[in-house]
């Protein structure tokens, strides 16, 4: 049976982003009362004022300071006294090889990917607990399956998010709040062009990236028919898992690939040009 989501209350972090904000308009079109938070506030407020129908609030938040947090859960609880479905989608990376980079911006990357979202789950619970039928949604990333020497601060904060939301479905589960988490591969988002432009791991680019619309598939999937996991690409998620059977070998399987992927990555780059996203100098 399909997922309702008519007057369903639903929080988006990241609602402001490529993907956030396509999920937020599925969800809308289809009759939600979504709140669209993001670190950028007037994106979340332009995202949600743009929305189908009514009563979409865009709400501006720091997701690594818990007091805003905290102020973000007795909101919701205010305005709608319950939540009906968490999307845990917020989420960054950097380019900065980790041998330069410094202390402070691996501790902030991890927190932003990895804590805020545990964090936000947790506080969440008591407002979700007074649905009828509780969801957390979390964008994870075929990162957590597959490592990437280029963002391996990344690849640590979405490794740990994949486990921790197996673990939490498995806990909260029997107690009626249903956990499953979407793993797209590269995506065409801003996050992703700004990554090729600052020289990331150019792997990601072996095939065209794909859409947040086709995440978003993924994501109504996992609605419709609750689950762990969904790929997007169910074809990428059997490659990466079955070459992590061997780790020890992908040092020398990657160089294979590598020029395939600089060949992508280019032509992605050059596409943006094409299409007025970026100006490379």
């Amino acid at each position: 049976m399909s997922y309702d989501p008519q007057n369903k209350v639903i929080l988006v972090t990241g609602g402001a982003g490529g993907i956030g904000s396509a999920l937020a308009e599925s969800l809308a079109a289809d009759g939600a009362v979504v709140i669209v938070a993001d670190l950028n506030r007037e994106g979340a407020d332009s995202v949600a004022a743009s929305l189908s129908g009514t009563g979409h609030i865009g709400y501006g938040i720091n997701l690594t300071d818990r007091s805003q947090v905290e102020g973000l859960v007795a909101f919701i609880d205010e305005r709608f006294g319950r939540l009906d479905v968490l999307v845990n989608n917020a989420g960054m990376t950097s380019a900065d090889r980790f041998d330069e980079r410094s202390v402070e911006s691996i501790e902030h990357e991890l927190s932003v990917n990895l804590l805020a979202p545990l964090v936000l789950s947790r506080l969440a619970i008591p407002l979700l607990r007074k649905s009828t039928d509780p969801r957390i949604c979390t964008t994870v990333s075929l990162g957590g399956i597959f490592p990437l020497g280029e963002t391996p601060i990344y690849t640590a904060s979405k490794f740990g998010l994949r486990g921790a939301m197996l673990a939490i479905g498995m806990d909260l589960g029997p107690k009626g709040i249903t956990v499953g988490s979407v793993l797209p591969s590269a995506t065409d988002t801003p996050m992703l062009r700004q990554e090729a432009l600052d020289g990331g791991n150019s792997l990601q680019f072996l095939d065209p990236p794909q859409t947040p619309a086709d995440v978003v598939k993924a994501f109504r999937k996992l609605l419709n028919k609750p689950k762990y996991e969904y790929y997007p690409k169910p074809s990428e998620s059997w490659l990466v898992r079955v070459v992590m059977l061997v780790p020890s070998l992908i040092p020398k399987a990657l160089p294979l690939f590598r020029g395939r992927g600089d060949r992508g990555m280019e032509k992605y780059l050059k596409d943006l040009e094409a299409r007025g996203l970026i100006t490379r100098s």
